[in-house]
C-alpha cells in the first residue's frame, strides 16, 4: 500500500534539522526540468508560474541558485502548506516516521515522486504548469509513465489523498488499484467539498494512519477526526467518502 499526496507551493528548507535519507529517485529528470526552466526569460517564467512580480523575482533568484545536491531538507518536513501543518510530521514518534517512510509518497512537478525523507530544495513547478520538454508537451506526459511504473514496482494498491491536479498524472489503465478519499459536507441535499477543509483533513488522515499503523482500507474507514465520519452510502470500491458532521 502506498499513500499519495500533493506537495505545496509554500516551502522552507532547513538542512540543519532531520537529515535526509537519500536523493530522489528521479534526480536526473529533476535536472532536466531545472535546465529547461533556466532557458526561459522572466516574462516566460511569469506566465509559467502565474505569480506576482514579487514572487517572480524571488523564485527567479531561487532558480538561478538552485542546487539539487547540497543543502537539502527532507521532503516531508520542507513543505509548509496546510495539509502538512495538520500532518505535523515534526511531531512524529519513531514508529510514525517509519510508517510514512514506507507508505507515504509525495507527487511533485519537479521531482516526480518523492519518499518522505528524500532530500529536496525549494522550487516552483506545479504539475499543471505548461512546460514543454524536448517535444513533450507537458509535465503529465513527461512524468506519467515514470511515476506510474515506479508505483507499480512498489505496490498494487494506491490510497489517493492527492488533488486531482496531481493524481491524474497516474495512468488509469495501469494494473494499480486506486482508492481515492474525499472529505465532503452535505448542503441542500448535495455533497460539496471545501478546499481548505479538505487540505486539513488530508493531513489529519495521514497522521491518523501513521499513529494507528493502518495497512488496509477497513482501517482507513475508522477515521473520525475533524468531525468527519466514513459514509458507506456514498462510498464505492474506488472512492471512500467521509462526511463532516454538522454540529447542533
Amino acid at each position: 500500500m502506498r499513500i499519495i499526496i500533493s506537495p505545496t507551493k509554500k516551502m522552507k528548507i532547513d538542512d540543519d534539522v532531520f537529515s535526509y535519507d537519500k536523493l530522489p529517485f528521479f534526480i536526473k529528470e529533476a535536472n532536466i526540468l531545472k535546465e529547461e526552466l533556466l532557458k526561459k526569460n522572466l516574462e516566460e517564467l511569469k506566465l509559467l508560474w502565474k505569480c506576482s512580480d514579487k514572487l517572480l523575482y524571488e523564485n527567479y533568484n531561487n532558480l538561478n541558485n538552485m542546487d539539487l545536491y547540497n543543502k537539502l531538507g527532507s521532503a516531508v518536513l520542507s513543505y509548509q502548506g496546510l495539509q502538512f501543518q495538520y500532518m505535523a510530521p515534526s511531531l512524529f514518534m519513531e514508529t510514525e516516521f517509519n510508517y510514512v517512510r514506507k507508505h507515504l509518497r509525495i507527487l511533485s512537478g519537479m521531482y516526480g515522486l518523492l519518499e518522505p525523507f528524500d532530500g529536496i530544495t525549494s522550487y516552483r513547478l506545479e504539475m499543471q504548469s505548461k512546460l514543454e520538454i524536448d517535444g513533450i508537451k507537458n509535465l503529465y506526459d513527461f512524468w506519467g509513465n515514470k511515476i506510474t511504473d515506479k508505483l507499480k514496482s512498489e505496490t498494487d494498491l494506491i490510497i489517493n489523498l492527492a488533488s486531482d491536479e496531481y493524481s491524474k498524472v497516474i495512468k488509469k489503465d495501469s494494473d494499480l488499484k486506486i482508492v481515492s478519499i474525499f472529505f465532503k459536507e452535505i448542503k441542500d441535499n448535495k455533497l460539496i467539498e471545501k478546499g481548505t477543509l479538505c487540505k486539513m483533513a488530508r493531513g489529519e488522515m495521514v497522521r491518523f494512519m501513521a499513529e494507528n499503523n493502518i495497512i488496509d482500507i477497513e482501517g482507513i474507514k475508522s477515521f473520525n477526526r475533524l468531525n468527519y465520519e466514513f459514509n458507506s452510502e456514498y462510498s464505492t470500491n474506488k472512492e471512500l467518502i467521509f462526511i463532516k458532521k454538522v454540529r447542533d
